[in-house]
């Protein structure tokens, strides 16, 4: 009965947070300020996925934009000719009526944005992932934490926002498949192998090379790292991988659904080590501790390729591109994006829906939420705090991996306390006159 209770308590959290049934907080509104009013936002990064959500954006009060690429710049700049142009964003930053900030730059340079533009009190919305190593998603969380009464944040996995998410969670949360204890994510790209690019000369003249490279170890021009996510984060110094990629849209299922904080353990495995890129395939294991109405969990990831066994050959979908498979001890929930599936060992008479007020209420956009969080003080689901936590349990399954140990994960003073030898793949080392807590 107290488990089922903590999970009504949860689902009436969630649904009044969905129904706007919370205090403005405090210092998020200026003075006099109308939640009406345009926000002034700066978009870094306007080409390609930041096209994209520059557009979900548009209707505030667009005051900069920034890129390393010309032709993207001036693009924009068409489009909103009142906002100033800058390509670093460094300096973009600087800029002093800026309220928010929304990052669609490549993942080597998320957290220096995210950090940077917290520490000047702005909101920020930046895609996924928003960090590229354990040590980055800790300080991307933390930095949070500090502000989070003053600024909204939300993290790029606009799939968080659909209705079937919400049901998901709903059954999980409300026992439909009894105590859960395991939960397999999967993803079956495979992404390409393969050494750094060699160099070609020259460089464009519309491409700021120097600043794309950024904070990571400098290499050389090259086309084919230019071109959408699958281009470059292949590369450890500008990417992490699928798990990095789809891992923080998948993931973010057993996440939000489980109530997941920070991993005690993990190991991983996959294909032979590569100095340059990130494995074609990879999968990894976490250990959670038990929370106030669940066990301890154990979270797998499959990527490239690899899967989970299903239960049963009725519950088999070997053609199932990617989805999450809950194992409770009163049967098995299997997720995907548009779809939920259950497998029950006996009835449902176990479960009992939740009430009208308890349903976890539509999303008015992933974009909007964080807009209107911006604006009002109401709480956006996939802030820092959530999403920082995600991505530090996911970067360290790459640590993990490249050190070939099982780690025993000290969240607090982020190292892995029976590996020295995995920090320097908890940390990265920065170019000389990049600096992360910017």
């Amino acid at each position: 009965m107290s488990v089922k209770m903590k999970r009504r308590t949860f689902l009436k959290q969630s649904a009044a947070i969905g129904s706007g049934l919370t205090v403005i907080t405090s210092g998020i509104l200026k003075a006099g300020q109308s939640p009406n009013e345009k926000l002034n936002v700066a978009v870094i990064g306007v080409g390609g996925r930041g096209g994209g959500n520059m557009n979900s954006v548009s209707g505030e009060n667009i005051v900069a934009l920034c890129d390393v690429n010309a032709k993207n710049l001036a693009s924009a700049a068409g489009r909103f000719p009142k906002a100033k142009s800058y390509v670093d964003w460094r300096k973009c930053l600087e800029q002093k009526n800026i309220e928010a900030v929304m990052c669609s730059t490549t993942d080597h340079t998320h957290a220096f944005v995210n950090v940077w533009a917290m520490n000047r009190g702005m909101h920020v919305f930046c895609e996924k992932p928003i960090a590229n190593s354990v040590e980055e998603a800790h300080v991307v969380r933390q930095t949070y934490l500090k502000n989070k009464r003053k600024i909204a944040t939300q993290m790029g996995t606009q799939i968080h926002a659909s209705d079937n998410y919400r049901r998901m969670v709903e059954l999980i949360r409300g026992g439909a498949i009894g105590t859960v204890k395991e939960a397999r994510v999967w993803c079956s790209r495979t992404p390409a192998a393969g050494d750094y690019l060699p160099e070609v000369k020259p460089v464009p003249d519309h491409i700021n090379w120097d600043l794309w490279v950024g904070p990571s170890p400098f290499h050389p021009y090259n086309p084919g790292y230019i071109g959408g996510c699958l281009k470059w984060n292949r590369f450890w110094d500008f990417g992490s991988g699928q798990i990095g990629d789809m891992g923080s849209h998948m993931i973010d299922m057993a996440y939000w659904g489980l109530d997941l904080k920070l991993p005690t353990t993990c190991e991983a495995a996959g294909m032979p080590l590569s100095s340059d890129t990130c494995p074609q395939w990879l999968t990894a294991e976490w250990d959670h501790p038990a929370n106030d109405w669940r066990p301890a969990v154990k979270l797998y990831w499959y990527d490239g390729g690899k899967k989970p066994g299903m239960p049963s050959e009725a519950f088999n979908r070997e053609k199932l591109f990617k989805g999450v498979l809950f194992k409770g001890d009163k049967g098995w929930l299997l997720a995907d994006y548009g779809f939920r599936m259950l497998m029950l060992k006996g009835d449902m008479t176990h479960y009992k829906s939740p009430k009208p007020d308890e349903l976890i209420p539509p999303s008015p956009g992933h974009h909007k939420e964080w807009i209107i969080g911006c604006k009002t003080g109401k709480p956006t689901l996939c802030n820092f705090d959530y999403s920082g936590a995600l991505i530090e349990n996911n970067m360290l399954a790459l640590a993990a991996y490249r050190v070939g140990k099982k780690l025993e994960y000290d969240a607090k003073n982020v190292r892995a306390s029976n590996c020295p030898e995995a920090d320097k793949y908890i940390r990265k080392t920065y170019r000389r006159g990049w600096v992360l807590n910017g």
